[in-house]
This record gives structure tokens, sequence and C-alpha cells, in this order.
């Protein structure tokens, strides 16, 4: 017998009964976003290498190290998406979407970034990423921070912070990293690889170095909130003065500076203690000037994402129970004129709302019913000769309150009796 393939290190299947934490994200995000005026956008998993070197940056880990790059057909450099603003920009761009408009957009799926897997970071892993174009003011960073924190309420997540900070403009930036790496150098000795090869290229990256070893000498860095201009200055008190008037908490942390080049005034995180070293469970910020990077007209930016695999270990962790896709109720067909007849009785109770399932392996009564408890549904329904000839149907709890001696309802009232002892 030749060897089982497996799955692609770093890329894991994702079970049937292991969903239900998944399904409830995926729908709260999309009754929170459309609250809020956010519409879908879906995007290609695959996009021109070009397209990330230009907006993440060249010299960050990601485009130098992580991503999935190849050759096509023609030629042409392709890379897996590591993440989607850039594709989401590119398809406002290249479709018309952007210029002279407001857009408030939303997509989600995998992205993939060739690392080491561990605990919370894998090679391919999912988003949901939230993009909003044509909006200049901290009102807009402050709606996608208020959302966020809807999102989680409505989860039934408390287990996280929020941490912001102000990269300021490029040119800001500019005159702040001449300081930085001035004092950086009278640090070289402690600097370790990574820092060393960042010095004289993207050296605010040093300041989000996870190294034990390098802490003493951020914490002591100069602060780039110190640097700012007048314009992000104001930028920045605007967002602090609406979150506090909406009561929502936040710590400022001057590290913040996120992995992405293309970041611009406002950045913040969302972390939990929960998780370990990878405690970003939600990222973003502004980004005004990557739509004109990209080839479009100048246009003001903002977006976040949030990582599913780790909100659904919050979910997880927390015990929050969430519906796994099973029937609420499966049929035991017991004959062969029960086995047309139940189809029949399924379908109309689909049409009331009800999910069913269907035996259809056959065997005794015993068999199906211990294939009715492993399916997880919270009622077996009956269906033999003796049912079918006086127009009954029996019915058996099988969990919540332990099971319980059958009964039997009439086949025209099924309906109904099912629907009021499934409600919540």
């Amino acid at each position: 017998m030749s060897r089982a393939i497996q799955a692609v290190r770093g890329m894991n299947d994702l079970l049937p009964g292991a969903l239900g934490h998944w399904q409830r994200v995926e729908r709260c995000a999309a009754a929170v976003l459309k609250a809020y005026g956010y519409r879908e956008i879906r995007l290609p998993l695959v996009e021109k290498t070009e397209l990330y070197v230009r907006s993440i940056g060249q010299v960050t880990d990601i485009v130098e190290k992580e991503m999935y790059t190849f050759e096509d057909r023609n030629g042409d450099s392709l890379s897996l998406r590591p993440e989607g603003t850039a594709g989401c920009v590119r398809a406002g761009v290249e479709n018309g979407l952007l210029h002279n408009q407001v857009q408030r957009l939303w997509y989600a799926g995998p992205m993939f970034r060739h690392e080491r897997p561990q605990r919370g970071r894998y090679r391919q892993f999912h988003q949901i990423g939230v993009e909003a174009f044509g909006m200049p003011a901290a009102d807009l960073d402050a709606e996608l921070i208020l959302m966020s924190a809807r999102l989680w309420r409505e989860l039934g997540i408390g287990d996280v912070v929020l941490q912001i900070n102000s990269l300021g403009t490029a040119a800001c930036r500019a005159a702040y990293r001449g300081t930085l790496v001035a004092y950086l150098e009278g640090h070289r000795a402690v600097l370790d690889e990574d820092s060393l090869r960042r010095l004289h290229t993207n050296p605010l990256r040093i300041l989000d170095s996870k190294n034990p070893a390098l802490q003493g000498v951020i914490e002591r860095a100069p602060s780039l909130v110190d640097h700012l201009d007048p314009e992000s200055a104001a930028h920045f008190a605007r967002l602090r003065s609406l979150l506090d008037e909406a009561g929502v908490a936040y710590v400022f942390n001057p590290r913040l500076v996120r992995g992405l080049d293309y970041y611009t005034r406002t950045v913040f995180e969302w972390v939990s203690g929960a998780l370990g070293a990878q405690a970003t469970v939600c990222a973003g910020g502004r980004y005004d000037g990557l739509v004109e990077q990209l080839g479009g007209r100048a246009t003001p930016a903002a977006g976040f994402a949030l990582g599913m695999e780790r909100l659904v270990e919050l979910l997880a962790q927390g015990q929050v129970q969430a519906a796994c896709g099973e029937p609420q109720a499966y049929m035991v067909l017991l004959g062969e004129e029960a086995q047309r007849r139940g189809m029949v009785l399924a379908e109309r109770l689909r049409d009331r709302g009800v999910s069913v399932e269907c035996d259809a392996a056959g065997g005794s009564l015993k068999s199906q019913l211990r294939r009715a408890d492993r399916s997880g549904a919270a009622w077996a329904l009956l269906l033999g000769d003796a049912e079918l000839s006086a127009g009954l149907v029996s019915i058996k709890r099988l969990r919540d309150h332990g099971a319980q001696e059958q009964e039997q309802i009439p086949e025209s009232s099924l309906a109904e009796v099912l629907a009021s002892r499934l409600a919540p």
C-alpha cells in the first residue's frame, strides 16, 4: 500500500465538527459590517508579485522571505496573496471604484505566508479584511475601531485590549528616521542580526522586535509621536478624543509600528493575553498614500484585518457554544414505503425551516438510532409501517434533557410541533 499523502505543513483542514465557531464569526462579522454600510468584494488568491513589492515594501520580511512566488507559463512572476489590502486597492483602481468616491468594502478568505508554523500562525491562514476609501478625517479611524469593538461584544469576547499609535506622514517619518538611526548606531553592539540588517533599510521595524534582549534599547528609543507634523498630531488628538467620548478604552503604544510599509498616521491593534506570543487578533490603520502608489489618484484610505484562527481560538477558550451544522432532526426510516414517504415528509419540514437528515444506510431500528445520536440532532423522527397506517410520526428527544420516551404526533402537525420545540 502506498503512503497516504498529507496536507502541506502549516496548511490545515477545517473539519465539519470544528466549523461552528468559524461560521459564527463569519455570520456575525457580515451582520456588523452591513450595519455600518460596508459591501463585500471578492478578490483573486493570486496577484502579480510587483503588487506586493510596491505596496508592502521590498525590505519587509513578507516580501523578502515569506511570499509564495512562482513564474507562470508566460514567465510572469505571480504570488499567492500574503494580505488583502493591496489586492483590494488594485481592484478598486482597476475597476474605477475609488476616484472621487467614498467606498466601504470588506472581503474574506485565505492568505499565504511561508513562515515557521506555530500556535496562531500558519502558512495558510484566514482573514476578514475591511477597507474604506475617500475619507481623510480621523472620524473614519474611530469608526473602524468602534466597529471592531462592536464585533467583540456581539461575539462575547472580552479579553482584548486596544493599542493605538500614529506614524505620521512619510515626510515626518523620514525626519524621525535619521534621529532613530543615530540612536540605534550608538547601541549597535547589542543589536541582533535582523536589526542590523534593517538599520539602514527599515529601521522603524526594529521597534517591533520581540527579542527580549533588545527591549531596553527599544524602550529608551526616541518616540515617533514627538516628531509628528502639526496635521498628524491634530489627527491623532481627534482620534483619541472620539474614542474617549465613545467610552472605548485604549493604550497608547509609541512602539506600535505594524509590519507593512504603506501605513500612515493611525495604526492600531487589538491584542489578547490568552493567545501566547501571537497575541494580535485584529490590526490595521490608515494608508493614505497607497492608492496613488499603485497607480490611482491620491485617495485617503484606512482599514483593518482580523485573524480568523485566533478569534476562533478565543471563542473555544471561552467555551462559547456554537452550532456546528448538525441537523435539528434525524429521520429514522424503517421499510421501503417509509423510505419513500419519509423523503417527501423531510422536504415539507425543510420548507418550514427545520433542518433534517434522512437515514440512507438502512438497517435495524437500533443501528439507525445510533446514527441519529451521532449526527448531533436534537430529535429523532421515526417512521415505519405502524406510523404510516395511522398518519403519525414517532418523535424521540435525543439530548438536552436526556433521552425521553417517544411520543406520536400527527404527520399534518409535525412541522408546527417541531418548530415550537426547537425555538430558543
